[in-house]
């Protein structure tokens, strides 16, 4: 299992449409103005910021340092904490959280932390990475490094579910959940399919020879370019999302 590490700058300069992406799940959790809200894989802010102008009070919690002194220098507040240890105890209204929960391998242990930190009947709104997203990357990915033997780092631990998995997960810990539903979601890359790799896949590459990791990139995009990349250059990587709304129903169980 390889540990991701994140860079804010990069994150700011190639990986900016995660954010810019979730408006639909902001949407979802509408939040309200004097509602406390936690914000679980804030990153950077962006939409950190974007819940703050709602009224609503935003505490920020994600586990990279450089992620969380870019929220910082947004003015928000947010530290640096692993979600499956949160001490929150019936804080918070609302959990949310974007694009995060797929890099936590402890789900049972990240969901009960959730509930206990939610007030009776709070919800949790989120999206995340579901079954079957970016399939064509992660093989290709693969397929470059085996080609050095290096194939068992390719074992990223990301936790793509599939809705009915992740349903039973909830209710498992205590959720009703009130919608779900996985889309896919073609995501344009404006910086290039090798810019992705470098920003998502940096824990990986951080593993391989230095000597080796250029090449294992340039291996990467092209096996992906016959079906990644259009006549005119342009990339789109295959993500699929799971999105949901759950209330917490007895947290005394969870």
């Amino acid at each position: 299992m390889t540990p991701q590490t994140w860079n804010a700058t990069d994150y700011a300069a190639h990986g900016r449409f995660v954010s810019d992406l979730g408006g639909a799940i902001l949407g979802w959790l509408q939040p309200v103005s004097g509602e406390e809200i936690l914000d679980i894989g804030c990153g950077d802010g962006a939409l950190t910021e974007q819940i703050a102008q709602s009224g609503a009070k935003v505490q920020g919690i994600d586990i990279s340092t450089s992620m969380v002194e870019g929220a910082q220098k947004r003015g928000l507040q947010a530290v640096v904490m692993d979600a499956t240890q949160m001490p929150f105890e019936r804080k918070f209204d609302a959990v949310f959280s974007n694009a995060a929960l797929h890099w936590i391998h402890d789900q049972p242990a990240l969901l009960r932390n959730v509930a206990q930190s939610l007030k009776p009947n709070g919800r949790f709104v989120a999206e995340m990475g579901g079954h079957g997203n970016i399939a064509a990357i992660r093989v290709a990915l693969h397929a470059a490094l085996s080609r050095h033997q290096l194939g068992h780092l390719a074992a990223d631990g990301n936790f793509y579910a599939a809705p009915q998995e992740y349903r039973r997960l909830l209710e498992e810990h205590g959720f009703i959940v009130e919608a779900m539903e996985l889309v896919p979601r073609p995501t344009p890359l404006a910086s290039g399919m090798a810019a992705w790799v470098q920003t998502f896949r940096r824990g990986i590459l951080d593993q391989v020879p230095t000597e080796l990791r250029e090449i294992v990139v340039q291996d990467t995009v092209n096996y992906l370019q016959p079906v990644l990349c259009d006549r005119d250059g342009n990339w789109t990587a295959d993500y699929v999302r799971l999105r949901f709304r759950a209330q917490v129903a007895d947290f005394n169980s969870a």
